[in-house]
């Protein structure tokens, strides 16, 4: 067994994106203030020496947010009441807006803007520059952020959280150890906070562990494929927003799309595929493709340049899907804790309240010397009785009535969200987004469907890229000596049984070109190749695949910079 350094800090947030972010500052905030206070008074318990520590997994803090995303400010005010006079890097509030409906060639324009998708009031922000800015500002308050260190293993006391480990580093592609080999740390905490985003790896195997989410709804994610372009001046304002409806998926398949304006001539526009799809040839990355080719969005392009490149998933499995957020020293947040609010398309400020929920309640819990999950339970409480809880909560079936089609979820989600959510059921029932996947013959009626029924297209590298295109735009940049930390658990699934019934949907569904199937001329025998440097961790390949046979972990990425934070890490390992 390895000998590790151990390093003691007293919370821990893995992750460093909004959530997180938001969280540690507010934590910062709260013992400042009490501190202050006691010192003013004389009386009371001081909260001296507490080392709060932000473990993420980038190179940098804002290497994963992808640019172009619209934020409600409610929760940013709480944070920075003065974040406009400290420079917050917003590109510009929201004044005009549009929804359409679009066919294949033509559009309908909602005569009104559905009260959902009034973002009147809100900020279009580039997320990973806002995302940078508010790491900054965390770091300021005397935070310690690690960047360029993934937390790899949940460490555990008997049924308590007490850290993580980070991955070991000097490992070469087949496993074995380089000369440069140092083993992972382990992270010691009083509070471990999850916000690894969506389809967290560690949070899956606390909610395997704890079973958090007994009685639960499976989770349901959507993927959203981006990308940003520089547009000639005057083409769309800072701030204009757009939403679509219908074109280019079928009636049968849940998404849409957005444009949103953003300062010096860039526009992000993207389309959001659920996972809950049943074609087996559907791939997200060319349904996105075929969305520009639209003529509301080929002329918003048109003479533009492509500058950026990526993609996300989130969670839209709404209120019964949300599993049980504490348990002894630990706490999920942010998308890790399925909040997203997918009739309004928004979760940066329900990551941020859940942030700044979890903070009071660790704040209380320091107080009181008590980490248990019935003292942390306040954190989930007070969540879920706030307006970002009664938000979801309204919306609590909204992605369930589209399994029937999208023509029937309008209707019943309009009277949905007149009667505050109620329906004829109080709750709807869901199935995991893989077991939806129909086989090639169930879906076409025979195991060979032609070009035209498959959708493909031709790339005219204008307008329309390849994958591996596209990728090179995404940034993001992965140590090549490494083991792929795409995961399959048995490739003879993937020669026989995947091959035969689903044609091998990971060659598809995946938005980076991440796998490949490769046959032998000569020996006709199938390797699949993993592709993994072109991973752009959106973690489709974890929430679809038929099998349940990938799983994705944190790979290790090229770190420019050292902060004096990560110095003091890095001599721990």
């Amino acid at each position: 067994m390895e000998e590790r350094d151990v390093m003691p800090v007293d919370v821990l947030f893995v992750g460093g994106g909004v959530a997180c972010l938001s969280g540690a500052l507010h934590l910062a905030n709260l013992i400042k203030a009490h501190n202050e206070k006691i010192e003013k008074v004389g009386d009371g318990k001081k909260l001296d020496e507490i080392m709060i520590a932000v473990l993420e997994k980038g190179a940098y803090v804002g290497s994963h947010g992808i640019s172009g995303a619209v934020m409600d400010p409610g929760p940013l005010k709480t944070l920075i009441p003065d974040f406009l006079e400290q420079g917050a890097p917003l590109e510009g509030e929201v004044t005009k807006e549009g929804v359409y409906l679009l066919t294949k060639n033509g559009k309908i324009k909602s005569p009104i803007t559905p009260p959902p998708l009034n973002n009147h009031g809100n900020y279009v922000i580039s997320l990973s520059r806002f995302t940078e800015w508010l790491g900054q500002k965390v770091e300021e308050s005397g935070v310690d952020i690690f960047p360029g260190f993934a937390g790899t293993e949940v460490l555990y006391e008997g049924d308590k959280v007490i850290g993580v480990r980070t991955g070991d580093k000097g490992i070469g592609p087949d496993g074995e150890k380089k000369s440069n080999f140092e083993p992972g740390i382990d992270l010691q905490a009083k509070v471990t906070v999850f916000g690894e985003g969506s389809r967290g790896s560690l949070t899956k195997t606390l909610i395997d562990k704890f079973q958090l989410d007994q009685g639960k709804n499976p989770q349901s994610y959507v993927v959203g494929v981006k990308e940003v372009w520089e547009v000639p001046e005057g083409r769309m304002d800072s701030g204009e927003v757009i939403h679509t409806l219908g074109y280019p998926h079928s009636s049968r398949t849940y998404g849409g799309g957005f444009v949103y304006g953003m300062k010096d001539n860039r526009i992000s526009l993207g389309l959001l595929t659920g996972l809950d799809y049943e074609d087996p040839f559907l791939d997200p990355h060319r349904e996105f493709q075929k969305f520009k080719l639209h003529p509301l969005i080929a002329d918003l392009i048109k003479d533009g340049k492509m500058v950026q490149y990526g993609a996300k998933t989130a969670p839209v499995g709404g209120y019964f899907s949300i599993p049980r957020l504490v348990m002894d020293g630990g706490i999920l947040i942010g998308d890790s804790a399925a909040l997203f609010i997918s009739q309004k398309l928004k979760g940066i400020h329900a990551a941020m309240t859940s942030g700044i929920n979890a903070a009071e309640s660790i704040f209380e819990a320091f107080l009181k010397d008590d980490f248990s999950s019935s003292q942390l339970e306040g954190y989930q409480r007070s969540l879920l009785e706030s307006p970002v809880g009664r938000e979801i909560y309204k919306t609590r079936n909204f992605h369930q009535l589209f399994q029937k089609g999208l023509w029937s979820a309008l209707f019943w989600g309009g009277i949905q969200y007149l009667l505050g959510g109620r329906i004829i059921r109080g709750r709807l029932a869901a199935a995991p987004d893989f077991s939806h996947l129909k086989t090639v013959k169930d879906h076409y009626g025979t195991d060979k469907p032609s070009e035209e029924q498959k959708g493909d297209i031709k790339f005219d590298g204008e307008r329309t890229f390849d994958k591996e295109t596209d990728v090179y735009y995404s940034g993001t940049t992965h140590e090549e000596q490494q083991p792929a930390h795409l995961k399959i658990e048995d490739l003879d699934i993937c020669y026989t049984k995947c091959k035969e019934e689903y044609q091998n949907p990971c060659q598809r569904f995946c938005p980076a070109n991440v796998y490949e199937m490769e046959v032998d001329e000569e020996t006709g025998k199938q390797n699949m190749k993993l592709n993994f440097s072109n991973c752009v961790h959106c973690k489709t390949c974890d929430v679809k695949d038929p099998y349940e046979i990938i799983a994705w972990v944190p790979p290790r990425f090229k770190v420019p910079w050292f902060t004096p934070a990560l110095a003091r890490l890095d001599r721990h390992s």
